[in-house]
């Protein structure tokens, strides 16, 4: 009886962890669910705002603005095309390590470019701008160059798939077109007998020369035995010869 309430004790204490691990995964979920969406929302925001104060704002400022959106645009778009496709092609694996090493230096920039921003030193901030701005087109240009190139890689393969895809379907079609109607059907072959019934019509054939045992003979025909001549009477008369006249 006490192994049996151990047992359940046991059971009672697992289906409690189990339950515990499942709303802990539960709730880190939906937390990164929630983070995601702030930060999504966050970046849509800051988007519209930059663009708002580049076609708003005159001088540097509109300047800084219009480089923060340009860079951040080509990092996400090159970012997502990275993702997309290493799921599918694993050789992308090193582009993807060597963009988040730029990424690096992009959030780095992206951090330079908003403080200047804010900087109330105009001369400071038309002195750093030059400097800034290189290194804003130096990152987007290798962004840009990552992009392209997965994009030329996938549709380098489409092209080969679609172009193995169209010779096979040629070829399907060329054989479709090149066909030769079917004869009759021809009768199934004579199956050979079984050993059984090959023994039996070989014994039905085959002659012994053992007495008896051949097939039976039919009886010889009888002679036909003349009838007896008629005893002869004294008180008979002969017959008579027969006139020839």
């Amino acid at each position: 009886m006490e192994a049996v309430i151990a047992v359940f004790a046991l059971l009672v204490l697992v289906l409690i962890g189990l339950g515990a691990y499942a709303t802990v995964k539960a709730i880190t979920a939906a937390k990164r669910g929630v983070d995601r969406t702030i930060e999504q929302a966050r970046r849509t925001v800051e988007d519209h705002t930059l663009r708002a104060k580049s076609f708003v704002q005159v001088g540097p400022t509109a300047e800084i603005a219009q480089l923060r959106l340009t860079l951040r645009t080509s990092m996400r778009a090159t970012q997502d095309a990275l993702r997309t496709g290493s799921a599918e092609d694993e050789s992308l694996k090193e582009s993807l390590g060597l963009f988040e090493r730029l990424s690096a230096h992009g959030h780095q920039l992206d951090a330079d470019l908003r403080r200047l921003e804010a900087d109330p030193d105009r001369a400071e901030v038309k002195e750093r701008l030059a400097e800034l701005r290189g290194r804003t087109e130096r990152v987007i240009k290798s962004a840009d160059s990552l992009r392209w190139a997965v994009r030329d890689r996938a549709r380098r393969f489409c092209d080969d798939d679609l172009g193995a895809l169209s010779d096979q379907i040629d070829l399907e079609a060329d054989a479709l077109r090149h066909w030769t109607p079917a004869g009759p059907a021809q009768p199934p072959p004579t199956p050979w007998p079984d050993a059984s019934d090959a023994g039996d019509r070989a014994a039905q054939h085959t002659q012994s020369w053992a007495p008896g045992s051949g097939p039976a003979e039919d009886p010889a025909p009888q002679a036909i035995t003349p009838p007896a001549p008629r005893p002869a009477y004294p008180w008979q008369k002969k017959p008579r010869p027969e006139s020839t006249a």
